[in-house]
C-alpha cells in the first residue's frame, strides 16, 4: 500500500531542482511574511508604507499619480488581472483544458490551490484587519481589510501554478524558463499596480507576494507527493 513520507520528499530535493527550489521557496516566503507581519503589528512599517505612496503623487498630493496618462489606465487593466473575477475564469478555462488533457492531478492543484488560498488571504485579513492607505490616494475601489494583499497573494497562486504546470508541459529548458518568469513578472506587476493605485501598502503587497509564492509552491509540493505516491524504496524496506 501506498503511502506519503516526507522524508522522500527532501531525499528527492537532491535529485530534483525543482522540488529544492519549492521547499526553498516556501521556507523563505514563510520567513518573510513572519517579519513583514511583525514590523506591521509593530507599526515600524508605516513610514516606508507612507513615504512609497507619498513618491509615487505628483508633490505628495493624494489624488494624482506620477506619471503619464497611459500609465495610469494601464495599472488599472494589471491590476484587474489579480481579481477575483479574472482569475475565477483563468482557472475554469485552465481547468477545463487540463481535464481534457486528462491532467487531472494538475487540473486539481490549481483548482484547489486557488481556493485554499482565497481561505487563507481572507482568515489573515480577519486576524491583522489593517485599513488600507485613506480613500483619498485609491484610484480603484478596495473592500475588506488591507493586510496581507489579497491580489498579490491570489495572482501570486494562480499564475506561479500556471507557469509550473506550463514549464511541466515542456522538455526545453527555455520554455520552462520562460513560463516561469512570464509568471513572476505578471504577479510582480499585480501586486505593484495595487501599491501604484493607492489601495494598498507596499508593506501588503511585499506579504501578499511572500504568502502566496510560498502557498503556490507548497500546494505544488503536496501534488507531487501524491502524484509520485513516494514510498520507501523497496530494496532498503526489503531487508
Amino acid at each position: 500500500m501506498y503511502r506519503l513520507d516526507v522524508r522522500r520528499l527532501f531525499a528527492a530535493a537532491g535529485r530534483e531542482i525543482g522540488v529544492a527550489s519549492a521547499l526553498l521557496i516556501v521556507a523563505l516566503g514563510a520567513w518573510g511574511f513572519v517579519g513583514i507581519a511583525d514590523e506591521v503589528v509593530e507599526g515600524e512599517a508605516h513610514a516606508l508604507d507612507l513615504a512609497v505612496l507619498q513618491a509615487l503623487r505628483v508633490g505628495g498630493q493624494p489624488n494624482a499619480l506620477v506619471g503619464p496618462e497611459w500609465l495610469h489606465v494601464a495599472a488599472v487593466d494589471i491590476t484587474a488581472l489579480g481579481s477575483v473575477a479574472v482569475l475565477t475564469l483563468l482557472i475554469l478555462a485552465a481547468f477545463a483544458l487540463l481535464g481534457s488533457l486528462k491532467r487531472w492531478t494538475e487540473a486539481w492543484l490549481l483548482a484547489l490551490g486557488a481556493l485554499s488560498g482565497v481561505t487563507v488571504s481572507q482568515s489573515l485579513k480577519a486576524v491583522f484587519g489593517r485599513e488600507r492607505p485613506d480613500e483619498a490616494y485609491r484610484v480603484v475601489e478596495a473592500v475588506n481589510a488591507s493586510f496581507p494583499s489579497g491580489h498579490a497573494m491570489l495572482s501570486a497562486v494562480v499564475f506561479l501554478t500556471l507557469g509550473v504546470l506550463a514549464a511541466r508541459f515542456s522538455e526545453r529548458r527555455r520554455v520552462k524558463i520562460l513560463a516561469v518568469s512570464a509568471a513572476v513578472v505578471v504577479s510582480l506587476l499585480v501586486g505593484a499596480s495595487r501599491v501604484y493605485l493607492g489601495v494598498h501598502w507596499v508593506s501588503d503587497v511585499l506579504a501578499g507576494w511572500s504568502v502566496g509564492a510560498a502557498w503556490a509552491m507548497l500546494c505544488w509540493l503536496v501534488a507531487y507527493l501524491v502524484e509520485r505516491r513516494i514510498k520507501p524504496s523497496s530494496a532498503s524496506d526489503a531487508t
